[in-house]
């Protein structure tokens, strides 16, 4: 199980200084939607100069205007790109189209995405399946991952799946259970740690404890 590091509202210098201290213990960094938004394509291409050797996310959002925004992601340096599920077939496909030409991946938001919108894509098998429960869900209604199992519409299936939203390293081991998925994006339980780089090796830790 791999962590993606997720940063966001914070400055591209102080994202770098962070994941510096984290590196040991996280697999892939992602370039939060709010990094992005304030800094545009510049975070992408300063988190992948400083950390080559780590997958890069570009977590996107993209919902139209998919071959423009993937390949702009792309040629900034990322290795993942982020499409919601929300958007229409013909979005998702260029998205792949694109990722396909330039041998990336992507990944596929289920944010808010019902379970018929859902099983058209699980035809795409080379995608990362994300199951996301928003900040302002969290904040707003105590959402949690378990409520968004779709039905078990995604266990069984031979899908590449991460899951985000408010792990903790309390919720870590359960969420590792019951939905085994390949990613775990941890947020501000590491970012916003008294100690991070002690908190991301415990989280590390977890992750590779036998069942």
């Amino acid at each position: 199980m791999k962590i993606q590091l997720a940063l966001d509202r914070m400055e591209i210098t102080e994202a770098m200084e962070l994941t510096k201290k984290v590196e040991e213990s996280i697999d892939w960094i992602e370039v939060g939607t709010s990094l992005i938004k304030e800094f545009g394509m510049a975070s992408v291409k300063k988190l992948k100069q400083f950390f080559p050797h780590k997958t890069i996310v570009a977590d996107i959002k993209t919902i139209d205007n998919a071959r423009y925004e993937f390949e702009m992601a792309f040629n900034a340096g990322a290795d993942v790109a982020t499409v919601m599920a929300v958007s229409p077939l013909v979005t998702i496909e260029a998205c792949m189209d694109v990722a396909n030409k330039y041998e990336k991946t992507v990944m596929i938001d289920l944010l808010n995405s019902s379970e018929e919108q859902v099983k058209e894509l699980l035809k795409y098998k080379e995608a990362i399946f994300c199951m996301h429960v928003s900040k302002d869900e969290q904040e707003a209604s105590g959402v949690t991952l378990q409520r968004k199992t779709y039905s078990g519409l995604l266990s069984g299936q031979e899908l590449q799946l991460a899951v985000a939203g408010g792990i903790t390293i309390d919720s870590l081991e359960n969420i590792r259970r019951s939905l085994n998925p390949g990613v775990i994006i941890i947020g501000s339980a590491i970012t916003r740690a008294n100690d991070p780089a002690k908190t991301a090796a415990q989280m590390k830790l977890a992750t590779l404890k036998e069942e």
